[in-house]
C-alpha cells in the first residue's frame, strides 16, 4: 500500500477570490470606523458636567447663605453634599477622557504641556478601578450623611439598606482590584 503525498497548501485552501478579499476589507473598515459612533456620548457627558456645575453653584450659594445660621452638623451634612457632586463630576471626566482614549482616538497630550499626566495613562482596568473607587466613595458619603442626620428620622430598614449596598460595592471593588491584580501576574509570568 502506498502513501500518497500531501495535498500542498495552495490545494488545501481555496484561494480567496478579490470581491470577498474586498467585502471582508470593507466590513473590518466599518467595524473599526464605528468606534465614532461613541464620540457624541461623550459630548452628551461633557454637557452634563456642565449641567452638574449649573447644580454645585446653585448648591454652594445655598450653603454660603444657610452656614452662618446652621448647626455644624448641619454644615457638614451641605459640605458633604458638595464633595459629593464634585465626586460625581471627577467620574464623569474620568470616563470621558479615559473612555475617548481606550476606545475612540489618541489624545495628543504633546501640544499641552499643562495637562495632567493621567489623561492618556488610563487603560480599561484602571478606569474600571477608578470608577468604582468613586461610586464606594460616593456611596460612604451618603452612608455618612445618613448617619449624620440619624436624629432626624432614624429609619432602620433604610440604614440597613444604605449599609449593605456600600459594602457591596466596597467588596466588588476588592475583587476587582484582586482580579486585576491577579489576571496581571499571570500575564507577566510570575
Amino acid at each position: 500500500m502506498s502513501e500518497q503525498p500531501a495535498p500542498s497548501p495552495s490545494h488545501s485552501i481555496p484561494a480567496q477570490r478579490p470581491t470577498d478579499e474586498r467585502i471582508r476589507r470593507g466590513f473590518e473598515y466599518v467595524l473599526f470606523n464605528s468606534r465614532w459612533l461613541l464620540a457624541p456620548f461623550y459630548v452628551g457627558l461633557v454637557v452634563a458636567l456642565a449641567v452638574l456645575l449649573l447644580k454645585f453653584v446653585r448648591m454652594l450659594g445655598e450653603f454660603i447663605l444657610h452656614a452662618p445660621g446652621a448647626k455644624s452638623s448641619e454644615t457638614i451634612l451641605d459640605a458633604l453634599s458638595l464633595i459629593d457632586v464634585t465626586l460625581v463630576g471627577n467620574l464623569i471626566l474620568i470616563v470621558v477622557f479615559s473612555g475617548y482614549e481606550n476606545f475612540v482616538s489618541r489624545i495628543d497630550t504633546s501640544g499641552n504641556p499643562n495637562w495632567p499626566i493621567w489623561i492618556t495613562k488610563i487603560d480599561f482596568a484602571g478606569l474600571k478601578q477608578k470608577l468604582l473607587a468613586s461610586i464606594v466613595a460616593i456611596s460612604a458619603i451618603h452612608v455618612l450623611e445618613a448617619f449624620l442626620n440619624i436624629d432626624a428620622n432614624f429609619d432602620a430598614t433604610k440604614m440597613t439598606w444604605l449599609v449593605a449596598v456600600h459594602l457591596v460595592f466596597v467588596i466588588s471593588a476588592l475583587l476587582l482590584a484582586m482580579s486585576d491584580r491577579w489576571s496581571g501576574d499571570h500575564g507577566n509570568g510570575e
